[in-house]
């Protein structure tokens, strides 16, 4: 562009410095576009189909834990307000529902189904009950860490938050027996991605919703993979207007969801599939319904449909997808073990 066209459309009051780009401050609005990798899977799978349990309750918002607030998100009183300095006698109880006995009913579905899993953990949660977290590490789940509390992280400061992922890890050490490998803040703010980087021992993270197949984030030193999550075949649609109102309504979301998919898949472009669980809402009876019928229709595809948990999907890719750029891929288990 001629210096004299630039100037002039610099002085437009409607310009800005990020017009007409597609990779910026950490977007990427083009991604693979319409040449998606073939991702490979095992077996020739058409689908990675990972199922996440979000273990949240004991950590969220409460006087109890030293807040200023109720917590106010994500339970049967859909459109709750935070309030401010007091409890909130019934939002208490619905939290407690997920940890005494909707974990447990997921927790026996899981296993009677043989279905792995993947449990976005946060910190405080596990740290008050030790009896679910040896559940986890008996059936063999993967568990990352969802935080050390479920907040908005948008304001926090960032020595705070720093501290809160390594406090997480160390909870995870002592109660899981290993370091998590993968990370789902959930509510992140523009800092989140490169403390965990800076961190170090994260093969990933989940802070995205981006795409249907993991990807690489090129912003720092190293490739830094990101295997997004989803808010759509998500339980917490029960819990928002105009969401899911029975199992069976969920059921067939993600009946079509993976159908879809596989076809995909079958034509040559296989995808990665997310499904988003909670224990306080998910685990009331009516929806696990919901959730087993899903659960025996996905595993009706056989081979065409692997599921799996989350670090394999990430391990996967480490080992197929590595940018060429930087070399070799790392030694995974080396990366790991020099954070333990």
């Amino acid at each position: 562009m001629p210096p004299q066209q630039e100037r002039k459309v610099s002085r437009r009051k409607s310009f800005h410095h990020h017009d007409g780009k597609s990779v910026y401050e950490g977007r990427d609005v083009v991604g693979y576009a319409s040449r998606p990798p073939h991702p490979q899977w095992p077996n020739d799978a058409k689908v990675a189909l990972n199922f996440v349990l979000n273990y949240e309750e004991g950590g969220e918002n409460c006087l109890l834990h030293g807040d200023d607030k109720s917590e106010h998100l994500l339970s049967e009183i859909v459109g709750a307000a935070p309030i401010d300095d007091e409890r909130h006698a019934n939002m208490e109880s619905l939290y407690d529902y997920g940890s005494r006995a909707g974990f447990w009913r997921l927790h026996d579905l899981f296993r009677r189904k043989d279905v792995p899993c993947t449990v976005f953990a946060v910190g405080m949660a596990l740290e008050r009950n030790p009896r679910a977290c040896e559940a986890m590490t008996r059936a063999g789940w993967e568990v990352a860490s969802h935080g050390y509390r479920w907040w908005d992280y948008q304001r926090v400061d960032e020595e705070i938050e720093r501290e809160h992922i390594e406090r997480t890890v160390d909870i995870h050490r002592r109660l899981i027996g290993c370091r998590p490998v993968g990370i789902y803040q959930g509510k992140p703010n523009i800092n989140t991605r490169r403390l965990v980087v800076e961190e170090g021992g994260f093969l990933y993270d989940s802070d995205s919703y981006a795409d249907d197949l993991p990807y690489w984030n090129l912003d720092y030193k190293r490739p830094h993979l990101i295997v997004p999550y989803t808010l759509s075949e998500n339980d917490m649609r029960f819990a928002i207007p105009n969401g899911f109102s029975h199992g069976g309504e969920f059921s067939r979301y993600l009946k079509d969801s993976l159908k879809y998919l596989v076809e995909e898949g079958r034509r040559g472009s296989p995808k990665m599939m997310n499904v988003g669980l909670h224990c306080r809402l998910v685990g009331r009876p009516g929806r696990t319904a919901g959730l087993e019928e899903f659960l025996d229709y996905a595993k009706s595809f056989g081979d065409d449909v692997w599921i799996c948990r989350r670090d394999e999907i990430a391990r996967h890719w480490y080992t197929n997808f590595y940018p060429k750029e930087y070399g070799a891929p790392p030694d995974i288990h080396e990366v790991v073990q020099s954070r333990l």
